[in-house]
């Protein structure tokens, strides 16, 4: 199983092609990154933007925006998935997640950028959470949405998740699937150093 080296969060980073040959990075947010993720979360529609913090709000909470550039802050972590634009990096999306050990479940919840969307940034984000979630030795993974969320419910669907009412909220739906402990794609990082250890104690 996956134990995160907090001294050094960038070996966790991936670097991923788009469909449309464009390259992504995903890497875990820091501090460095709060006014940038403001932005971001500021600059996305009032639909997006209540899809993903589920309720109305002009940015991200000061209280949200702390956790979210803290690795390992509420044991959850935050990853953006970054492009670069005129020789500047650009945050196209992002995705926070946690890792319950006693129940093996990997929750997860994400974002793109409006003007990002349909370019395979979801698809991704997913993709990267199955094998992050793979590196944890999770059994399933899982995330809420709002009902009227369209666009997840969509994306959750593609991704092979089943879905249900969430328990004790009539309003979302609950996205899940089991995890394979071999990521069918080309492994993430966190797989990679997560098998390398694996190697390194086995007798």
């Amino acid at each position: 199983m996956l134990q995160l080296d907090v001294t050094d969060p960038g070996r966790y980073s991936d670097l991923l092609l788009l469909p449309n040959g464009q390259s992504m990075t995903i890497r875990f947010a820091d501090v460095a990154d709060g006014r940038a993720l403001q932005a971001y979360f500021r600059g996305l529609s009032p639909p997006s933007r209540y899809n993903r913090l589920m309720g109305a709000a002009s940015e991200l909470p000061a209280g949200q925006l702390d956790l979210f550039i803290h690795f390992g802050q509420a044991d959850g972590y935050s990853v953006l998935a970054t492009t670069t634009r005129a020789g500047q990096e650009v945050i196209a999306g992002e995705a926070r997640y946690a890792f319950d050990q006693a129940t093996s479940r990997f929750e997860f919840g994400l974002s793109v950028s409006d003007a990002m969307q349909r370019q395979g940034i979801g698809t991704a984000l997913i993709s990267n959470m199955e094998c992050r979630a793979a590196a944890y030795g999770a059994d399933r993974l899982f995330g809420d949405t709002l009902r009227s969320n369209g666009a997840m419910v969509a994306l959750a669907r593609k991704a092979g998740f089943a879905l249900a009412p969430t328990p004790g909220d009539w309003k979302q739906m609950r996205f899940e699937k089991a995890i394979d402990s071999t990521p069918a794609a080309i492994p993430c990082a966190s797989w990679r150093l997560a098998a390398h250890a694996s190697l390194a104690v086995a007798p």
